[in-house]
């Protein structure tokens, strides 16, 4: 008996090299020799970037699917400026010059391969467009509308050989953005923009890892301090870590014109870290300069780096941000190291790696308990806790979290994780009008912190101020490129209060195509499919919820999405009571 066919949606892209034979005519060996660097350099590791895959290689094409159509085009885009950027210093006549497609549609899968209209219509449309042009499909436009900035242009219902139906096409030329990044870029204008690369460690111990990614780490922190200041956060800066990379391309790839990268390399108790800023737009170094101290004086270097880069930038500081500078928050090494160290473990947003980054920043509290950033670090493993019920008592877990979090803001109340502790462990508590005022004081502080935005649009939601939680996670998203998941449920959430079910629904198939056990999606997608008439899908989706969390009732809902407008939060009772959610 056969197995029956395998289908899925996805997002397929298709890549050509325009012109492959007249080049490798002109110059076979040449040829290779460029396309395979520009495959191994920009082309592949984007792909991985954006959580994509090669399907399979066509000679001078690609076949590549991606689970998220926006990743899709937004590794497109990636591509083609890249590229771009390449043939800056290239004659025309040799240089390597892209069409790619895209589309979302079903799919047949036979083992690693994909085939059917989806892959026939991602091909058409890459033979249909131009030269350095991203041509998408209408189904694929309908899914990134509003949620990727670039001027598509509707080139209208095309009819292509061997497909039934016409295809609607959008379009976008990079060709006249051959210098992508430009100081007249609209998102260069408004503020000079950074982006903080992972410090390169050239030491042989491992652990100097955690090292070098704190000091870069805390770059960040303290010029996003700056109001006149835009830069990207850690989660997309970090997403080149131990890659070799093209400065330009990272520039135009995060929308920013200065690139701060180092090094740091550790003898014993000695140090040396160098650091050099460059202007994307030329590639022109402004600063450099290499740093020779002990381990004991890494506080005052990460000043002096930060003082030096703003200089070069000619930002004419406040002297509330110049104090800012001179804050410190510790000035035990080791202390220090452990929160670097607990930060990583973190963000993976684990059982087993929260309960060892909550051993770590307990660790830094008994080595400082005067150092704020320690105890928030500590609080936070004991919030998620509490919300996602990794370890039983969530009054219990709630009510450490905000021990821990009034301890921290006693110490420190300007730190960016002492105040999104307090904004959270708040909303969590009912305190929602307190929660939003510390917020906006905490934005006040760090306009630039991608995670304060966050903070703040929470506490929004939270508040029920939903149009301008949305305006906020969108903002965050812009100061952090490779945005978390964490960000984008906080704005679907925002959309389903609003009634903007579509979008919504949208957010959360992207959210778990990249995180297929976020249970906080497939508890929207229930309400939402219920909602628009869609039972036998809510009911699905309800289904996955009790498989990822089996002890999920309705009782934990208003815990769950931690709402104060009570009709909103009725409604979301009713949808989820009505798709089969246990009481």
């Amino acid at each position: 008996m056969s197995e029956p066919t395998q289908r899925r949606l996805a997002a397929i892209v298709s890549v050509d090299v325009v012109g492959y034979s007249r080049l490798m005519g002109a110059d076979e060996a040449g040829t290779l020799a460029t396309y395979r660097t520009h495959r191994s350099d920009l082309i592949d590791p984007l792909i991985e970037t954006h959580n994509g895959r090669i399907v399979k290689t066509m000679g001078d094409g690609l076949l590549l699917e991606f689970p998220s159509v926006v990743a899709a085009v937004e590794c497109a885009i990636a591509i083609q400026n890249g590229i771009i950027s390449r043939n800056t210093e290239v004659a025309k006549d040799i240089a390597i010059r892209l069409r790619i497609g895209v589309h979302l549609g079903d799919v047949v899968v036979e083992k690693d391969d994909i085939f059917g209209d989806g892959v026939n219509v991602a091909a058409r449309l890459e033979a249909f467009g131009e030269a350095d042009c991203v041509t998408i499909s209408g189904t694929a436009y309908e899914n990134i509308a509003g949620r990727i900035d670039a001027g598509f242009i509707d080139l209208g219902d095309q009819t292509f050989k061997n497909i039934a139906r016409p295809v609607r096409v959008w379009q976008l030329s990079l060709a006249e953005a051959a210098d992508t990044v430009t100081p007249d870029d609209p998102v260069l204008a408004d503020k000079p923009s950074i982006a903080v690369l992972p410090f390169d460690n050239m030491s042989s111990d491992a652990e100097q890892e955690y090292f070098a990614d704190g000091i870069a780490e805390d770059i960040i922190t303290e010029l996003s301090k700056i109001s006149r200041m835009r830069v990207i956060a850690r989660n997309s800066t970090f997403a080149y870590k131990g890659k070799a990379v093209d400065l330009r391309q990272v520039a135009s790839e995060l929308g920013v014109r200065y690139i701060l990268e180092g090094s740091i390399r550790s003898g014993g108790n000695r140090l040396r870290i160098t650091a050099q800023l460059i202007d994307a737009t030329d590639a022109s170094h402004l600063w450099a300069e290499r740093f020779d101290r002990t381990i004991d004086d890494i506080f005052d270097i990460q000043d002096e780096i930060t003082k030096e880069i703003v200089t070069a930038l000619r930002v004419k500081l406040t002297d509330g941000e110049q104090a800012h500078f001179l804050a410190r928050g510790t000035n035990d090494i080791q202390a220090w190291q452990y929160c670097v160290h607990a930060t990583e473990l973190f963000l993976r947003f684990t059982s087993s790696e929260f309960l060892e980054a909550r051993s770590l920043a307990e660790k830094a509290v008994e080595r400082d308990p005067n150092y704020a950033y320690a105890w928030a670090t500590l609080g936070f493993t004991y919030w998620w806790d509490g919300r996602l019920g990794y370890t039983g008592d969530t009054v219990a877990k709630f009510a450490r979290a905000r021990e821990y979090a009034e301890r921290a803001m006693a110490l420190d109340d300007t730190v960016s994780m002492v105040i999104g502790l307090n904004v959270m462990v708040a909303a969590s508590q009912d305190r929602f009008s307190e929660g939003v005022d510390l917020a906006r004081r905490g934005f006040s502080l760090h306009p630039g912190n991608a995670d304060i935005r966050a903070f703040l649009a929470f506490a929004l939601v939270h508040g029920g101020g939903f149009e301008e939680a949305v305006d906020h996670f969108r903002a965050a998203m812009a100061l952090n490129p490779f945005y978390p998941n964490w960000c984008r449920n906080g704005l679907a959430r925002s959309l389903i209060a609003l009634d903007k079910l579509d979008e919504a629904l949208a957010i959360s198939d992207e959210i778990l195509s990249l995180e297929p056990s976020f249970v906080q999606a497939w508890v929207q997608k229930a309400y939402i499919f219920n909602r628009i008439g869609r039972s036998d899908d809510a009911g699905q989706a309800i289904k996955e919820v009790m498989r990822l969390a089996p002890n999920l009732r309705l009782e934990h809902i208003p815990g769950f999405f931690l709402l104060n407008d009570t009709v909103i939060l009725n409604r979301l009772l009713d949808g989820l009571r009505e798709a089969g959610l246990p009481e």
